[in-house]
């Protein structure tokens, strides 16, 4: 009887995983990432990861044919909870990864789970890293890298540029950038959160700037003051020059082998309600793989999409990984709804 229960638990969720697992996984439907395993993981405070990378899993599977796979910080009754900054759900799915894509802040993994992060970084796996991912480890997770954000990706967390809650950020292609195939079709990228100050590398390749926006709608216009930098504290305008948003590198890690990465300082819950910036993320994972850009990937939703706006300890409380199965939506309303008068739609 038990075995019946379980098969019909697994029938009604299809690809993704039962119900009250550490982790959420879909199979991949047929398409170009085919055999290919992409990991997902979540764990920032405030920026809701662990709404929007199981949407962004979704797609990759059941529109490009990737298996994907999202993990958690969870509390002790397994229920979803980002403040759990010590908690990586599956650490062990890292060791079956083809890729990674990585939402974290500030996490402080125990040694053993922090392990197989490190051993995908020295196997090569190319990374998608966003917004808090700059700062995505603290204390002695960081000693395997020195400073993962700095070393890895290319720039830790400095500073809010624009005014955080205020002003949106619009994404503005770098004029070099306007034929790499990472941006095809990537147009009206706008989000919700502010720039960061951000000083990649010289090793890096701009591909998008980040405007900031006297207001949260996408038809904003642009904002107009001075602001003092971190680094020199000499002051510009805001805007004089646009601060970079989005960029790619290759990082030579321990083995001596080399991860393609890519980076984006953008990427909110809110902020993925923007087609473009979607795409950016699914162009990158098609990039890190080696398959051909599609000249407009296909990044509709799956299952119905509703963010909660980014606060901390905003996060949908007795939340399960198996609530973001295939077929279901998250339970209940945006824990924080956006300010009155954000109005989100694509830019121009």
């Amino acid at each position: 009887m038990q075995l019946l229960k379980t098969f019909t638990v697994l029938a009604a969720l299809g690809s993704s995983t039962l119900a009250g697992d550490k982790f959420v996984s879909y199979e991949s439907k047929d398409g170009p990432g085919k055999g290919k395993h992409i990991v997902f993981i979540s764990g920032d405070e405030e920026y809701r990861s662990e709404e929007s990378l199981p949407m962004l899993a979704k797609i990759i599977s059941q529109r490009h044919g990737f298996k994907a796979t999202v993990l958690f910080s969870l509390d002790e009754d397994g229920t979803i909870n980002p403040n759990k900054t010590k908690s990586l759900s599956a650490p062990a799915e890292l060791d079956k990864a083809d890729g990674i894509v990585i939402l974290t802040r500030f996490r402080q993994w125990p040694a053993g789970d922090l392990q197989h992060f490190v051993d995908a970084v020295n196997r090569g796996v190319p990374i998608i890293g966003l917004r808090t991912a700059t700062h995505a480890l603290s204390g002695e997770a960081q000693k395997p890298f020195g400073d993962f954000g700095e070393k890895v990706l290319g720039e830790n967390w400095v500073n809010h540029w624009g005014k955080h809650t205020i002003e949106g950020t619009r994404g503005i292609v770098e004029p070099s950038a306007k034929d790499n195939p990472l941006l095809n079709g990537v147009t009206g990228v706008f989000g919700l959160t502010d720039v960061y100050e951000a000083y990649p590398p010289a090793d890096a390749t701009i591909l998008l700037r980040g405007e900031s926006v006297d207001g949260l709608t996408a038809d904003a216009p642009a904002a107009k003051y001075e602001r003092e930098r971190s680094t020199d504290h000499q002051k510009q305008g805001i805007n004089d020059p646009m601060m970079p948003v989005a960029w790619t590198r290759t990082y030579t890690n321990a083995s001596g082998g080399t991860n393609k990465i890519l980076v984006s300082t953008m990427g909110d819950a809110t902020d993925f309600e923007s087609e473009g910036l979607r795409r950016l993320v699914v162009n990158g994972i098609y990039w890190g793989q080696g398959l051909d850009i599609p000249a407009k990937a296909d990044v509709t939703y799956v299952d119905p999409y509703e963010p909660s706006f980014y606060a901390g300890n905003g996060f949908r409380k007795g939340m399960r990984p198996g609530d973001l199965a295939l077929g279901k939506t998250m339970p209940g309303t945006p824990a924080t709804p956006k300010p009155a008068g954000a109005l989100k739609k694509e830019a121009k």
